[in-house]
């Protein structure tokens, strides 16, 4: 009966599923962690740049699928505008897109797995998906909306019908781009033929995999009850391997999935669940597509990871299935577990392998002293530092608040717990041994309106090993060391008169000389005092540097050098790269004739020359620190940016 199953529908796609064979894309990776922020001003926007699309598009991928909290990037009930700032970015993203040839799906990905779908949704996405479409309805065709990212706990009936309005809605204003559609109960697949029959030719229809789910999600602590305590569940299936069911799964519905496990742990069985899909693809003459598909890397064993990858990737190609695999660099991604998810170093070349991608060459990561300065935060997050920030009032990585200078700060603060972090992680940890030794400092510009404002500045270097802690470098700030007038002041602490204080790990450990500047693991501006939960606090220029040459630019000083350009004018300019080290080029879509002036840190001018469309800045010759970069045009519109010279 089985092969009887799988020759009809391997006959229906040969015979009539014409959308099986020309979809536009066959397989890449989702994007994770990126745009799944609470707001638009958390988006740590530099966790990708242009050059790690180019790295995803070597593997041989032509798709990425971008999951995104598009209700957090508006101002929220009841009109849920989209935050300008979340153009700003999603408009680079596109750029890379469109100019790399990837497509890139837009996923609605305001998602909770912990609680149902609420019908009331249905008028967020009548008002956030006509407005994204009305952006981004004269860009390519490499663009695609996706409605909502797993819908459940809702009815297949009312979830179709708020579907195929949000479809209607976005036709309004968009005809052009395709829009992929889901069905309910998490986008499974079972329930594909649920969904009915939309009037629209341009939809591609999606499901996500991850069976059998017991082998999958072992590990996962967002699964209800957590599936945390079960580890080395082999596939396929093999009775002399299989661990003991722990005690506090027992009596739940994991233990039924357990109990069934010698028939769901098969090859079969996967082939025969994704079968259902592509029966469904089949008989309706549809694009089908696999937005999900992945196993968590945590407590599974990699080679019974690789395997599985393997054996549904090879079915899905034989289908004509695309997917985008969940995801790039997280716990079901491609790297190697416990790793910096570099890309020239830390690669599963077996999972890579079993995929059918390219492999690139891999070499061993050797951490070597850094021996100059490093920019933390000027506008964005620098290089490969992550946000690990936690707690509660505003943290805002882009304020627009009368920043020192260039578009934004960062502010924190008005509501903020005790002991709550801004906490940017070094991905791979810095080696600052010849920065201490070389008499750098930390540079950074700070301003409140809180009389008794207080906060520590740390380094937090490296845990190695259950014996050792991560031991605290820190330098505390208050109102003996700076006025809080709502004005700038900038700060520049010697590495040395950093003091070690102990260790927090799960209980605190005195100082024991122990701190190592050779791993240091995250920079932290912690809020001890509580200081925090009642008054708010600016940083601009955060930088590790020898040059004690920055300067406040007060807005009443070269206030052409602190005016922002609106966000459409200032998007028809890119500056690359930056960091720099020999140039920097300037790029303008518009061929009118401009100049640029290059300030140094003191504001006195140190280059300028007139072009047109592209000019290529000579910078070899510069000191390391920052810069400014002012473009002016014949029109006397004109914009700024900072330039880190290393």
């Amino acid at each position: 009966m089985k092969l009887f199953k799988a020759i009809v529908i391997l006959s229906l796609l040969a015979a009539d599923n014409i959308f099986a064979q020309n979809m536009p894309f066959t397989k890449g990776v989702n994007l994770t962690n990126w745009f799944q922020t609470p707001s638009a001003r958390q988006v740590q926007f530099n966790k990708y740049t242009k050059k790690d699309f180019e790295n995803i598009k070597s593997l041989g991928c032509d798709v990425s699928r971008l999951p995104i909290n598009l209700h957090y990037m508006t101002n929220g009930a009841p009109d849920y505008e989209i935050d300008p700032l979340f153009y700003t970015f999603m408009d680079q993203v596109v750029d890379w897109a469109e100019e790399l040839q990837i497509h890139l799906i837009l996923d609605n990905h305001t998602f909770d797995p912990s609680g149902n779908t609420d019908p009331a949704v249905r008028n967020i996405l009548l008002k956030v998906w006509p407005r994204v479409a009305a952006h981004y309805k004269d860009r390519s065709n490499f663009i695609y909306y996706e409605v909502l990212n797993e819908p459940h706990g809702i009815s297949d009936e009312e979830w179709n019908d708020i579907q195929k309005n949000v479809v209607t809605a976005i036709r309004a204003v968009d005809a052009k781009h395709t829009i992929i559609v889901g069905p309910a109960n998490w986008n499974s697949f079972h329930n594909l033929d649920k969904m009915p029959v939309y009037d629209d030719d341009n939809l591609i229809y999606t499901f996500h995999f991850y069976e059998p789910f017991l082998f999958t999600h072992q590990g996962a602590s967002w699964v209800s009850p957590s599936m945390e305590p079960l580890t080395g569940v082999p596939y396929p299936y093999n009775a002399d391997s299989m661990p003991p069911l722990p005690e506090n799964l027992k009596g739940s519905w994991i233990e039924s999935a357990y109990n069934n496990y010698h028939t769901a742990g098969t090859e079969q069985y996967v082939r025969d669940m994704i079968d259902t899909a592509a029966q469904f693809m089949a008989e309706r003459n549809v694009p089908l597509f696999c937005g999900e598909m992945g196993v968590y890397m945590q407590n599974s064993k990699n080679n019974d990871r690789i395997f599985w990858y393997k054996t549904v990737r090879e079915y899905m190609d034989s289908l004509k299935i695309p997917y985008t695999m969940w995801d790039y660099r997280g716990g079901f991604g491609l790297f190697e577990k416990d790793s910096y998810g570099m890309f020239e170093h830390d690669l599963n070349v077996p999972l890579l392998q079993a995929l059918g991608w390219n492999v690139p060459e891999q070499t061993d990561f050797i951490l070597k002293p850094d021996t100059t300065g490093f920019m933390i935060y000027t506008d964005y997050l620098y290089g490969s530092l992550q946000d690990g920030s936690y707690g509660t009032g505003t943290l805002d990585f882009y304020a627009a608040d009368k920043p020192n200078n260039g578009d934004f700060c960062l502010k924190w603060g008005g509501g903020s717990s005790l002991y709550d972090n801004v906490l940017f992680n070094f991905m791979p940890p810095k080696d600052m041994t010849q920065l201490v030794a070389g008499g750098y400092a930390l540079n950074i510009f700070v301003r409140s309106d809180y009389p008794d404002m207080e906060f520590d500045i740390r380094f937090i270097d490296t845990k190695e090993g259950p014996a050792d802690h991560p031991w605290r470098m820190q330098y505390s700030v208050d109102k003996s060391k700076v006025a809080w007038d709502s004005k700038w002041h900038k700060m520049y602490i010697p590495l040395s008169d950093f003091v070690e204080t102990g260790s927090w790990d799960d209980g605190w450990y005195n100082p024991e000389g122990k701190f190592d500047w050779s791993k240091i693991g995250q920079f932290v501006i912690a809020n001890d005092a509580g200081a925090l939960e009642q008054g708010r606090v600016w940083f601009d220029n955060i930088y590790v540097t020898d040059q004690d040459t920055a300067r406040i630019w007060e807005t009443t000083e070269f206030p052409e050098l602190v005016t922002a350009l609106e966000d459409q004018v200032r998007r028809e300019i890119k500056i690359f790269p930056n960091p720099a080290t020999n140039h920097v080029t300037i790029a303008m879509t518009s061929e009118m004739p401009s100049y640029y002036y290059l300030y140094n840190a003191q504001g006195k001018e140190i280059a300028e020359s007139r072009f047109k469309g592209e000019a290529d800045l000579d910078v070899s010759g510069l000191r390391q620190g920052i810069y400014l970069l002012k473009i002016h045009d014949d029109k006397d519109i004109f914009v700024t940016r900072k330039i880190l010279i290393e």
